[in-house]
């Protein structure tokens, strides 16, 4: 099928461009310790070697930064770095990647009486003077607390846009154009919905796409297809990433699955038409990255996948997170949220703290609070 690409504007990351009518760039994420060098080089030229277009790497501390200076010398991938609560280790890492992504939902957790457009201009001009890009990364569970307070409490999409459309002006208003917007959630007819809403307004903008905590292969996959299909199959979407749950290994899959997607799409084998059956089970769960601090997250992810098969009739999402940074957040809107510590697992049900319990500990847990609420979902049918 003929795709009519949305007239974006070219952005350069390294050497590569996105937008305009430049190829869909395909993106992954390393889910080594960034200060583990030797396995982050490793993964990193693995995703490249698959077809990587840009490797993201995660950047938490000055020795997260000390370590990508390092990396970035014994690889030539497109760097991206993802910024988390501190937005001033942009100075840091700039003169050692090609991208630089920040979530303005974020921007509140240091220097907390200063404008956030003083901090946005701050990372502009940074990753300006270092010949970088940069992506306003825009994520459900992480939203700009200013806007989600003007919208009701059911709409998560409204504050997403709001926030992405002034993020997009205040850059523009400095002159910096340089930029592409991410907005990602977990479910995929949100994510069609807000980039739809997104590109009608600013066609101009590049837009990078995924499914955030996409989960486990296959569902991931097909819960990514479910979007991207409806999305670049409208010419909407310039640089993508498949988010999968999956040991460092067989990180590979997600640009492989990324750009079978892509093909799939421009030969018309289009799969899945229809949005995810609301009436049944959805787990959710987020890509292994360097924030994991422990890796049995993984195990744990398809722990819960097998033993939930029985629950698979009811209308009942489940995610399971990987760190603390975003973990609390993003597992708010599920009905059983479970977010990983080094040691413990957190429990949350409707949003609400239960416990925090060992690993070998938080299936049958779970299975319990899983238990009760199917309980209560007959009593209601009744």
């Amino acid at each position: 099928m003929e795709i009519k690409r949305n007239p974006t504007r070219s952005v350069k990351i390294g050497s590569i461009s996105v937008g305009a009518n430049h190829p869909i760039a395909v993106q992954s994420m390393t889910a080594t310790h960034t200060t583990n060098i030797d396995a982050t080089v490793e993964l990193v030229n693995d995703l490249q070697r698959a077809g990587a277009d840009v490797v993201r790497i995660a950047v938490d501390s000055d020795k997260d930064a000390e370590a990508l200076a390092e990396i970035r010398k014994q690889t030539t991938a497109n760097l991206s770095v993802d910024l988390q609560e501190n937005y001033r280790l942009v100075e840091k890492v700039a003169p050692h990647v090609d991208k630089v992504r920040y979530n303005p939902g974020h921007l509140y957790h240091h220097e907390k009486q200063r404008p956030w457009q003083d901090k946005v201009k701050f990372l502009a001009d940074t990753a300006g003077a270092n010949n970088c890009a940069l992506r306003v990364g825009v994520n459900c569970g992480s939203v700009d607390p200013g806007q989600k307070e003007l919208f009701d409490h059911s709409d998560s999409i409204s504050p997403m846009l709001a926030s992405a459309f002034e993020h997009c002006e205040l850059l523009d208003a400095i002159g910096f154009s340089r930029f592409v917007v991410s907005l990602k959630d977990s479910d995929p007819t949100k994510v069609v919905e807000v980039n739809k809403r997104f590109a009608e307004k600013r066609p101009d903008v590049p837009l990078h796409l995924g499914v955030t905590e996409a989960g486990l292969p296959p569902d991931g996959i097909i819960k990514t297809r479910i979007a991207f299909e409806q999305l670049i199959g409208r010419g909407i979407g310039d640089t993508i990433r498949v988010s999968l749950t999956v040991p460092n290994s067989k990180k590979s899959m997600e640009i492989e699955s990324g750009r079978q997607i892509i093909d799939d799409i421009r030969n018309g084998r289009l799969r899945s038409v229809v949005a995810l059956d609301p009436s049944k089970l959805n787990i959710i769960s987020c890509p292994s990255c360097s924030r994991v601090e422990n890796e049995a997250f993984v195990e744990l992810a398809q722990d819960v996948k097998e033993m939930t098969k029985y629950a698979k009739d009811y209308a009942i999402t489940i995610a399971v997170m990987g760190c603390r940074v975003n973990g609390p957040g993003e597992t708010d809107d599920a009905d059983l949220g479970l977010w990983c510590g080094p040691a413990k697992v957190n429990l949350k049900r409707g949003g609400e703290p239960i416990g925090a319990f060992g690993y070998d500990e938080i299936l049958p847990k779970l299975r319990q609070e899983l238990d009760q609420l199917i309980e209560a979902k007959k009593l209601t049918v009744g």
